[in-house]
C-alpha cells in the first residue's frame, strides 16, 4: 500500500485512515491512507465548542475556543438549556 500523503509503500497493516471532514480546499468530506508518523506531528486543539447555526433551512458550522464562547454564553446557560431531542418545553403539537 502507498501512503497518499508521501507516497512510502508500506504493509496495508501499518496504516490508518485519515479522515478529512471539513477542508476550504474541498466541499465535502475526504479520506487519505496514511501512516501513523506521518500525521504524529499534528497537535490536538483542547476545550473546543462546535456550533450549528440553523436559520430557514440553511446551516453553518463554527468552531470556537471554549474561551471564547463563554465570552458570549455562560456554562450556566448552556447547562439548562433545552437538548436537541424531543419536543421543545412549552410547546404543544396541538398548537
Amino acid at each position: 500500500m502507498v501512503s497518499d500523503i508521501s507516497g512510502t509503500e508500506a504493509p496495508e497493516d501499518d496504516f490508518v485512515q485519515l479522515v478529512v471532514r471539513n477542508h476550504k480546499a474541498v466541499d465535502e468530506a475526504k479520506q487519505l491512507d496514511v501512516l501513523p508518523g506521518e500525521i504524529a506531528a499534528l497537535k490536538e486543539a483542547a476545550d473546543l465548542v462546535i456550533l450549528e447555526v440553523k436559520n430557514n433551512g440553511d446551516s453553518r458550522q463554527i468552531v470556537t475556543t471554549l474561551a471564547e464562547f463563554r465570552k458570549v454564553v455562560p456554562d450556566e446557560i448552556i447547562v439548562g438549556a433545552q437538548g436537541t431531542r424531543g419536543r421543545r418545553i412549552g410547546v404543544s403539537p396541538k398548537a
